[in-house]
């Protein structure tokens, strides 16, 4: 069976060694520690999803959506966000422009969260 390959944008290691060590069994992980390393990865990987966090240093993962948006409008077809805050307009507007799928408060269970990333590549492999 072919893993999906899922890219994770997160300031802080200690979430993307979580997120890694959680699913590598599951999916082919790609994490990034800035919206910079994510979009270099993007431009050399095929990638099924971005799943970021809302609040890092430099951008917002709003704007990080943006950004991927406006470089790769066709991949991935689905977006989550996996944080401990947002403000509610900027989350709406990610709906609304920028393809985000769902998003989902930290902490996480693993089990849900699985679930949610197989069910938003399916859902967008429907396009």
């Amino acid at each position: 069976m072919q893993k999906y390959t899922v890219l994770y944008v997160d300031d802080e290691e200690i979430n993307l060694r979580v997120f890694r060590n959680t699913f590598r069994r599951d999916f082919n992980i790609l994490t990034a520690q800035s919206a910079m390393e994510g979009i270099k990865l993007l431009q050399t990987n095929v990638v099924n999803i971005v799943i970021t966090d809302q609040r890092m240093p430099e951008i917002t993962g709003v704007e990080f959506l943006k950004m991927i948006n406006d470089m790769f409008p066709q991949i991935p077809p689905n977006r989550l966000m996996l944080s401990g805050f947002s403000k509610t307009e900027d989350i709406d507007k990610a709906f609304q422009n920028y393809k985000l799928f769902q998003f989902i408060l930290k902490p996480w269970d693993a089990e849900e969260l699985k679930a949610i990333i197989i069910n938003a590549i399916d859902h967008g492999a429907e396009r």
